[in-house]
């Protein structure tokens, strides 16, 4: 199945139940007939954006209302690393709905997308909040990176990258250049290979835009014990360099 097939009529159905379950005054018929039969001739995030009008539409004005209600619809845990669409597909138009309107309340957008990405992922909602607001959400990544869950550690990596594919370039990672490089410090030693793998992409999108930098940052690294991961990150970080 291709990824955009899994928002489809039924998806649409069981998403209006869900929310209505933690909405009173979620118009589930309306938002159902809004988008029933809407959804077959359009590419993935034109899904979302449907999606997400229709949910703006028909729920509470009220963000922050909407976002304490999406808490109760998030379901249990992954339980181990976890690529995107193995688990938690059905989050993506939640995540969008963020992405949309996260800075009308970033704090609380943040601390609900250290819960998303435990389920599915946040790397494209947290960054909106990063362009608006990158000092103080750059440090909360920096906490991050100590989390003990390895999503939460992943996203604090993965959300800074400057080429996420399927998002718009980036520049905080070269703007906040400290925070940036404490984030992948602090993570060049990660035990899992989820999280290593983001450092390493982190990496190699630094090269496109400023090999200097990156080049700056492995020297850093150098200078202190190695590791097996961080060799890793490296090698998968300069894997396009001659």
């Amino acid at each position: 199945m291709k990824h955009k097939e899994h928002y489809n009529d039924q998806y649409i159905l069981e998403l209006s139940s869900k929310l209505s379950s933690v909405m009173p005054h979620f118009d589930s018929e309306a938002f159902s007939n809004d988008l029933i039969g809407q959804l077959d001739d359009k590419e993935l995030f034109a899904r979302f954006d449907c999606i997400v009008d229709a949910m703006q539409k028909n729920m509470d004005s009220d963000y922050s209302k909407n976002i304490l209600a999406f808490y109760d619809i998030l379901g249990p845990e992954l339980t181990r690393p976890e690529g995107m669409f193995n688990f938690g597909w059905w989050l993506w138009p939640i995540g969008r709905y963020v992405e949309r309107y996260g800075n009308e309340n970033w704090k609380v957008s943040l601390l609900f997308l250290k819960e998303l990405t435990k389920r599915f992922t946040g790397e494209y909602a947290i960054r909106p909040l990063l362009k608006e607001h990158p000092k103080e959400v750059m440090d909360e990544l920096i906490l991050w990176t100590h989390d003990d869950n390895v999503h939460v550690r992943r996203l604090a990596s993965e959300g800074v990258r400057l080429r996420l594919p399927w998002a718009q370039k980036l520049s905080v990672a070269l703007e906040e250049f400290e925070r940036y490089v404490e984030i992948l410090t602090y993570l060049k030693d990660d035990p899992e290979k989820f999280v290593q793998k983001s450092v390493g992409n982190n990496l190699n999108d630094l090269f496109k835009d400023s090999p200097e930098k990156a080049e700056y940052i492995i020297t850093q690294w150098r200078k202190t014990p190695t590791s097996k991961a961080q060799e890793w990150i490296i090698k998968h970080g300069m894997r396009n360099q001659k």
